[in-house]
């Protein structure tokens, strides 16, 4: 068997079909229930990145078939020590030394580029969740590297929203939330709020456990935010925000997204969830959460299915998702190989 890799970019558009037809048949192998891996969103990786990020890309072929790519995400704007990997084989293809060729591969690259450390996510089954293959924490291990945070996968069932216990809920909810009202918008934030918008996406970092993860706080400001908005556009994600304004200052305090991708109308990833330090104790995330619920399944009837990710330390967070409905699916570690 001979193994041969190359680094490619968006310009080689074979090299993208080849890298999304592996990404779309790992994705139906190993986790069938989520949406179908996104053509859209996969493209708009080359020509729309987030900002503060270069990726680079790189394929294997074994006996000349594309069999894995790998992906390794740089930032440059903060975190300039660090990398993020995801490392894909052809379900057929695997266990004849493709992923061990990428990651070695890799590694060159990463320590080409002055990287010390990087950060790769592998699932992994539940007691009494569905079946998934425990390769992923093998072959991390396996390279050296170390689990550094514990996560969870849940999903609501949106036919199951116990709807009357959740009205009770934000009944209860609301009076400790006196002197704050939700603003809700779709797609890009109002011009008035991108400062508090960017000032909550930074503490991101810094208020979610992270374990062992050696991850600095990203320098959010509103030209990022900008740049963000626009790659998702890109991707064909349409988001659906919600927000807690302070009345006495005017300031958001508050900020939740949920989207739904260009590949399934029927499914919506809840994405941050984050509330300032000063305002917490007053319900405002539960809050937040619930009504952009409604926000989103107003705008998007066909959406059945909703999933998030929490780490498995973050017990308030993970106690309104369970309030809310959501329920344990598969667990996700983070791995950190020090370079």
């Amino acid at each position: 068997m001979s193994i041969t890799i190359a680094s490619f970019d968006g310009a080689d558009r074979a090299a993208v079909d080849e890298a999304y037809r592996i990404g779309a048949a790992a994705k139906d192998a190993d986790l069938p229930d989520l949406p179908p891996f996104c053509r859209r969103r996969f493209d708009a990786y080359f020509h729309t990145p987030r900002p503060g990020t270069r990726s680079l890309w790189a394929l294997a072929r074994l006996d000349g078939v594309a069999a894995g790519f790998l992906q390794l995400d740089l930032p440059y704007l903060d975190n300039p020590d660090n990398a993020g990997a995801e490392l894909t084989v052809h379900p057929e293809l695997r266990r004849r030394g493709v992923g061990r060729a990428l990651h070695e591969y890799g590694v060159r690259l990463l320590r080409e580029h002055g990287r010390k450390r990087v950060v790769a996510m592998a699932v992994s089954a539940l007691p009494d969740g569905p079946a998934r293959s425990g390769a992923g924490d093998a072959f991390a291990a396996a390279t050296g590297a170390e689990p550094a945070l514990a996560e969870v996968r849940r999903r609501l069932e949106v036919e199951e929203i116990d709807r009357v216990a959740l009205r009770a809920a934000l009944a209860e909810a609301r009076p400790r939330a006196e002197g704050y009202r939700s603003v809700c918008w779709q797609g890009a934030t109002p011009q008035e709020y991108v400062a508090d918008i960017a000032y909550l996406d930074g503490r991101l970092l810094t208020d979610a456990p992270m374990g062992d993860v050696q991850w600095e706080p990203e320098r959010v400001d509103a030209e990022r935010i900008r740049g963000n908005e626009r790659a998702l556009d890109a991707q064909g994600r349409r988001c659906y925000h919600l927000g807690m304004r302070h009345e006495a200052t005017g300031r958001l305090v508050a900020w939740t997204m949920l989207d739904v991708g260009a590949s399934a109308d029927w499914h919506a990833f809840q994405q941050i969830t984050i509330v300032d330090p000063d305002h917490r104790g007053h319900r405002l995330g539960l809050i937040a959460k619930a009504e952009n619920l409604h926000h989103l399944l107003t705008h998007e009837p066909a959406v059945r299915v909703i999933d998030t990710w929490n780490a498995a330390s973050n017990s308030y967070m993970v106690a309104i998702n369970e309030q809310l409905g959501f329920r344990p699916v598969d667990a996700w570690t983070d791995w950190q190989l020090t370079l």
